[in-house]
C-alpha cells in the first residue's frame, strides 16, 4: 500500500480525498494533517510515498511548507503535489518553483484523481531509484 499524506486545513476537502482514495481498495493509506506544521511533523515521523499539499492554509502556506520539506533529507525526494484551488496565472509555476513535483487543480476530477496520484508516486519511485544507482565511470 502506498502511504499518502494530505495536508489540508478544510475538513470537507480532506473528506472528499479520503472517499475518492478509499475506492482504490488496498492501494492507498491516507494520513491527514490539518495544518502545514502538523504535516511536516507527520512526514518526518514516517516519510510517505507522496504528499498532497494545499497551498492556501492559515499560519503557514503550502509553498513555505514545501520549501521546508525539501530541506529535510528524508523528504527531499518524496513527491509533493500541489492540490489547490489557486488556479490563477502563475500559480502552477510558483508551486513548481517552491519544490512541488506536480500540480492538481481543484475541483479535482474524481475519476482521474487516483490514477494521477499513482502516476506521481511511480515517477517519484523511479527518480529515487535512479539517484541511488551507481554511476557508470564511462
Amino acid at each position: 500500500m502506498y502511504r499518502v499524506l494530505y495536508i489540508e486545513d478544510n475538513p470537507e476537502n480532506r473528506m472528499l480525498v479520503r472517499r475518492i482514495l478509499s475506492f482504490s481498495v488496498g492501494l492507498f493509506t491516507l494520513k491527514e494533517a490539518e495544518s502545514a506544521r502538523k504535516g511536516i511533523e507527520f512526514a518526518q515521523l514516517e516519510p510517505p510515498d507522496i504528499i498532497l499539499m494545499d497551498l492556501s492554509m492559515p499560519e503557514m502556506d503550502g509553498l513555505t511548507a514545501t520549501r521546508l520539506m525539501r530541506a529535510i533529507p528524508d523528504l527531499d525526494n518524496v513527491p509533493i503535489i500541489a492540490l489547490t484551488a489557486n488556479v490563477m496565472k502563475g500559480d502552477k509555476e510558483r508551486s513548481l518553483a517552491a519544490g512541488c513535483d506536480g500540480y492538481i487543480p481543484k475541483p479535482i476530477d474524481i475519476d482521474k484523481f487516483p490514477d494521477e496520484v499513482l502516476n506521481y508516486i511511480r515517477s517519484g519511485h523511479e527518480r529515487r531509484t535512479k539517484q541511488h544507482q551507481p554511476t557508470d565511470p564511462d
